[in-house]
């Protein structure tokens, strides 16, 4: 008998174990076994095409509908044009020169196909496809790899494969890993299990791959996905205990200090929303608990001022803020933005300053000598009350003299580890608060699950003014005149006196070191920065005023590239993504985004946000050359259909596949979490989560529990932490 640390070998043979260690990288039994099957098939069910994904490898189950054969004009040899259905949609299967297929492929005839989804003429194929009947008999099997074909009797597991090894061969290679694995032990204390009413945990290993009905289907997926949200909510009531076991310094307000005056100054009346959210973040920091907090609102609902005026509240106390941005551009944005809503308030040291100030400083890694060591002064002295700065904050040559509260803005940027290494900027004995933001909103079985060490608020609702933003799909390769009015609409709105963003995937310098090869799929690389410019300028926008703005630009021509665009000097900026977060230019009302189906949903929401900021209303074009009926397609329409994050960040959770939310893919990688699903498990994550809490609160380090403290150092070990930095 083999145990769950077997090497596969002995199990399925140095062949099978080849295979399955390098495209899905599965080494020992108990990899193999905790592979579980992306879905089933019933006999005779046929399996939807419609939202086939190009580029990746699928495997449906399908009913031929016709077979064809011609021979090839420029080459001697025959092609064989299959076509297979759902019932509703087709899709075409093509093999060149193995005409035998004709016996085995005879129209009516249900089989198992798999390949990688391609484009040819804008129909969806698989080429050269392997394939498995569902018959009673195993004759006619075509595929040069599958070994003898077992009978499927009731469901059909369906595991994600790849090129070198089929889902029907994975399934056979289960089978005989499991018919020689010795009982698995349970990780789960037998009163939990028995107060759940789970089966244990061989039981539903074993159920898991081999059930003949949905029934048994349902009870392993039961327990198993419990024993995923266990060991997810069992780290994070770690970290949120390891959080809170170190003071903080308790910041009061006061009636007479910055916040006060700052908030007396203000030209607007705050929403409901950000008074609600900045009253709990101000009762948080008068505690000598940290908080540690996620500040979620849309694009433009006015978080900044929120954060400003938490940052204030902790200056007043004698302390120091620090606020994290994922870019040069950003950073250099939020500083000269906070400098400008202080006014006098920010100009401590300076003529001019009111009575009761504080000074802002601003620390990027590519800041002159001069100025940097200006800023490192005043962060080590105390002049600055406010630090701003990139990941360069981070860094142990940078030193407070008494930091109180972290601000982590667009929180999806940075990780726990960068958090954390801030947090220890506070002194040996105590912990800063932490506020995290997004403008991504996220639904609450994600905040659970990927910020479960963190509270969270919300900010729906938008400060007045805000003007609406109008979004289409411009189908490029269906309807490539769509294209030409995308350039005249932006003619348009520079006529009108207004400007606009052009954003790009890639930079394009061909002498840096850019992955610039066609994709796998067929596709051409992304278009760039530079190209697009370069086509703009001499086409579509001759004669209009067009400037770069990427990531490798010097942080000096960064920041006059976007003082020129706020200042009306440029009517185009042609950009990467810097202009996704932060970036507020009112007079923008235009945007188009190239190749959008690079990007991904909350991506394409977050820089919309930065058009229609002013009083004219904004438009967003999403440029595209995938198909209608991809799941591509389908996401970009979801994105043109809505301008509420919160719904799009649902849409978004609906349309990724198990795993994908916390950062695994399904193409052969495996995920910390295989079952659990962010959208329809909610309550079973909050089940969990209280389960944690319980039994952290009554051992830390699960001391009691070593099968539960195994799992979950399985699970938060290695690259698999990875699912507690990704949102």
């Amino acid at each position: 008998m083999l145990s769950m640390d077997s090497k596969l070998e002995a199990a399925v043979g140095a062949k099978s174990a080849k295979a399955l260690a390098g495209a899905l990288d599965l080494h020992t039994v108990g990899d193999l076994v905790r592979y579980f099957p992306r879905r089933y098939a019933e006999r005779g069910e046929l399996t939807d095409i419609a939202g086939l994904e190009i580029g990746e490898h699928a495997t449906v189950m399908a009913r031929v509908q016709s077979f064809n054969e011609r021979r090839m004009r420029q080459r001697s040899g025959w092609i064989s044009e299959v076509v297979i259905t759902d019932g509703s949609r087709t899709l075409e299967c093509t093999f060149f020169n193995q005409r035998h297929h004709k016996r085995a492929l005879t129209p009516g005839t249900n089989a198992l196909f798999a390949g990688k989804v391609s484009r040819y003429r804008n129909k969806l194929q698989l080429t050269n496809p392997d394939y498995q009947l569902l018959t009673e008999e195993t004759e006619g099997d075509a595929s040069e790899t599958a070994e003898t074909v077992e009978k499927f009797t009731g469901l059909i597991p369906v595991y994600a494969a790849a090129a070198s090894i089929q889902s029907w061969q994975i399934a056979k290679c289960v089978r005989q890993a499991l018919s020689m694995l010795d009982e698995i032990e349970d990780p789960m204390p037998p009163e939990l299990r028995l107060r759940r009413g789970f089966d244990n945990y061989d039981e539903a290993i074993r159920k898991i791959h081999t059930a003949t009905d949905w029934a048994g289907v349902q009870v392993a997926r039961a327990r198993l996905k419990w024993d995923e949200a266990m060991a997810v909510q069992l780290a994070l009531a770690q970290r949120r205990h390891g959080a809170v076991s170190r003071p903080a310094p308790e910041c009061k307000r006061r009636d007479d200090g910055l916040r006060a005056a700052f908030d007396r100054r203000l030209p607007f009346t705050l929403t409901a929303g950000q008074q609600e959210v900045g009253e709990m973040i101000a009762a948080d920091l008068e505690v000598a608990h940290p908080m540690n907090r996620l500040l979620q609102g849309e694009v433009g609902s006015g978080k900044t001022i929120v954060a400003l005026r938490a940052m204030l509240q902790v200056v007043d106390a004698g302390r120091q803020a620090a606020l994290l941005a994922p870019t040069e551009v950003l950073a250099a944005q939020h500083a000269r933005s906070l400098r400008n809503m202080l006014g006098d308030l920010a100009m401590a040291g300076e003529l001019g300053a009111a009575e009761e100030s504080t000074r802002i400083a601003l620390l990027t890694g590519s800041l002159p000598a001069a100025l940097r060591k200006q800023a490192l002064l005043d962060a080590a002295s105390g002049a600055a009350g406010i630090v701003v700065g990139t990941h360069a904050l981070i860094q142990d040559t940078v030193q407070f003299a008494d930091l109180g509260f972290v601000v982590v803005d667009e929180q999806h940027r940075f990780g726990v580890e960068q958090r954390d290494a801030l947090r220890t900027r506070a002194g040996e004995n105590s912990s800063p608060h932490v506020l995290v933001m997004t403008a991504t909103p996220i639904p609450r079985t994600v905040a659970m699950t990927v910020y479960g060490d963190l509270e969270t608020s919300s900010l729906r609702e938008l400060p007045a003014g805000r003007s609406p933003i109008s979004t289409a799909v411009v189908p490029a390769a269906e309807k490539p005149t769509w294209l030409d009015r995308a350039w005249q609409r932006i003619r348009e709105e520079v006529a009108g006196g207004h400007q606009a963003y052009v954003v790009c995937p890639r930079i394009g310098d061909q002498d840096a070191a850019e992955d610039v090869s066609t994709d796998d799929d067929g596709r051409r690389p992304p278009l760039s920065v530079v190209e697009v410019a370069e086509m703009l300028a001499e086409g579509p926008l001759k004669g209009l005023r067009l400037a770069l703005l990427h990531g490798r630009l010097p942080a000096d021509d960064k920041d006059a590239v976007m003082r020129a665009f706020a200042a009306g000097e440029i009517d185009v900026l042609v950009a990467t993504t810097v202009v996704e977060v932060g970036v507020d230019v009112p007079n923008s009302t235009a945007m188009v985004i190239m190749d959008a189906d690079r990007f991904g949903v909350s991506q394409l929401h977050q820089l919309r946000g930065r058009v229609g900021r002013g009083k004219a209303p904004g438009v967003c074009l999403l440029v595209t050359e995938a198909l209608g009926g991809t799941a591509t397609r389908e996401r970009l329409d979801a994105v043109a259909s809505t301008l509420d994050g919160f719904e799009l960040a649902r849409v978004d959770l609906e349309m990724r596949r198990e795993g994908d939310i916390l950062g695994a893919t399904q193409s052969g990688k495996r995920s910390a979490l295989k079952l659990l699903s962010l959208l329809r498990d909610e309550e079973l994550i909050a089940e969990a989560r209280t389960e944690a809490q319980e039994l952290v609160a009554r051992t830390p380090d699960l001391s009691l529990y070593p099968g539960l403290a195994a799992m979950v150092a399985s699970l938060v070990s290695g690259t698999k932490a990875e699912y507690l930095e990704k949102a």
